[in-house]
């Protein structure tokens, strides 16, 4: 069987392919480029679940990175049991047609107790004590082991937060590698998300960017020579392109001026109450679903979000269906927001009521999404003092809060979800100089275009 290597190098587009990436540029001139025709919202876990399901968001469940869990009253991100999503993967597909064939899921999400054979994803431990210590879940788990004795702990700490790095994506190449040399899957699937995070604080702006671009160039480089070696295909592709933005919305705090919001009070701090909202906005970069449960008042919410800056359209039952979100789990209404906008999760009217967490690296507590964990805060005097003072009370075992983040959303520049004209949107760029892709490709087709790569025909 054709053996094929994914790398989804998050936030690639045609614009960023220049001298800062050498190895990316001449791949994309030895094959051919083209660009996706994106979901919406297009942020990760619904565009990774469309590539590798082939269906749209309505069909296999993902609106969002998070959304709220009706049943339980909660808004829950960054979920990781591969059971959400409701369609079948790829790599079942394939194993249907061939059963021969393997898989190795490199930090794709949704990567646990999945049916892929070899599975890598971040899950850090959570003592009792406070502290969260670098982790990770494999499948099998013999190979977590090997993979900590072989590279040393995942650098989870500079795979997200202010102090992200080349590291952590290395590491994921690396442990690639290592899953190649062990058991030669027939489709591996890795996720490289280090230019993400540079486009989310500075906005697609290249000569920004270029140690960013450097850096990960060098490691799809490597990756590129490794695999080709070996004789398996490399197909690149991108989740999204990023575009300046830097007017954040609120919708919850317009919501609570309204008094839409419910929030409870503990020790002197405030909660979204989301089973008690009227209305309440669960804000996914340039996409917020908002939920409101009783019917009778969603045309009023409507006409207050749709007047609102920074929003340019409000989805209701038919705006869902022509944007193939209209899923169970979406808002009862989607707000899209403007081009140069996006949306906080913030719903406190005073910056002293912000929960303890608003201020930390909290992805699963906010109930939202938070890029301005990106960032430290530049008011904070002695902050290197501060930090070095918080790592040694958890050297020590002690209870601590890595208070350090901003409560500023004006300061990220870039932001994405929405559909992106070609050359600022994500690409795919197969190594098949003569490849018939035509002019775009739509999302759902990357699902049949790597069964195609790896031999195997769509079944009927």
């Amino acid at each position: 069987m054709p053996r094929c290597v994914v790398l989804n190098v998050v936030g690639l587009t045609p614009n960023l392919l220049g001298p800062a990436t050498p190895h990316l540029s001449a791949f994309k001139d030895r094959g051919t480029m083209v660009p996706i025709r994106t979901v919406v919202p297009a942020v990760t876990c619904s565009v990774q679940a469309t590539y590798l399901t082939g269906t749209y968001p309505n069909e296999h469940g993902i609106v969002g990175n998070g959304w709220y869990f009706r049943d339980e009253c909660e808004v829950r991100f960054w979920r990781q049991s591969n059971k959400l999503v409701q369609r079948p993967k790829v790599w079942e597909t394939a194993r249907r047609l061939d059963e021969t064939f393997t898989c190795a899921n490199l930090f794709w999400w949704y990567n646990m107790y999945s049916t892929a054979d070899y599975a890598v994803t971040p899950r850090p431990m959570y003592p009792a004590d406070g502290r969260k210590i670098p982790d990770i879940y494999t499948g099998p788990p013999a190979l977590r082991s090997h993979l900590h004795d072989t590279l040393g702990r995942f650098p989870l700490f500079e795979f997200w937060g202010p102090n992200t790095t080349i590291r952590s994506s290395r590491w994921i190449a690396e442990a690639a590698m290592e899953v190649e040399r062990m058991h030669r899957p027939s489709l591996t699937l890795i996720y490289l998300p280090h230019l993400d995070y540079g486009l989310q604080k500075v906005g697609p702006d290249a000569k920004a960017l270029a140690r960013d671009l450097q850096e990960v160039d060098a490691v799809c480089g490597d990756l590129i020579a490794f695999y080709q070696e070996r004789g398996a295909e490399v197909v690149v592709l991108s989740e999204y392109g990023i575009v300046p933005a830097s007017r954040p919305v609120h919708l919850n705090r317009l919501f609570r001026k309204q008094g839409w919001l419910a929030i409870r009070e503990e020790l002197g701090r405030e909660l979204l109450d989301a089973g008690a909202c009227t209305a309440f906005a669960v804000a996914d970069h340039q996409v917020a679903h908002i939920y409101v449960p009783e019917w009778g008042k969603r045309a009023a919410v409507k006409t207050l979000v749709e007047q609102t800056p920074g929003v340019a359209e409000v989805l209701d039952e038919a705006g869902k269906r022509a944007y193939r979100l209209d899923h169970p789990r979406s808002g009862d209404l989607v707000a899209l927001a403007e081009p140069d906008a996006w949306f906080t999760y913030y719903y406190w009217l005073d910056d002293d009521r912000a929960p303890d967490f608003a201020r930390t690296v909290d992805i699963h507590r906010k109930p939202g999404y938070d890029p301005v964990e990106l960032f430290t805060d530049p008011d904070i005097a002695f902050l290197k003092g501060k930090v070095a003072w918080t790592l040694l009370k958890k050297t020590l075992n002690f209870r601590y809060l890595m208070d350090v983040i901003p409560l500023d959303a004006t300061l990220v520049k870039g932001s994405h979800g929405l559909l992106t004209a070609p050359d600022d949107g994500p690409l795919l760029i197969t190594s098949d100089p003569e490849g018939d892709l035509r002019d775009s490709l739509d999302a759902t087709a990357v699902h049949d275009l790597l069964l195609e790569r790896l031999g195997l025909k769509t079944p009927s």
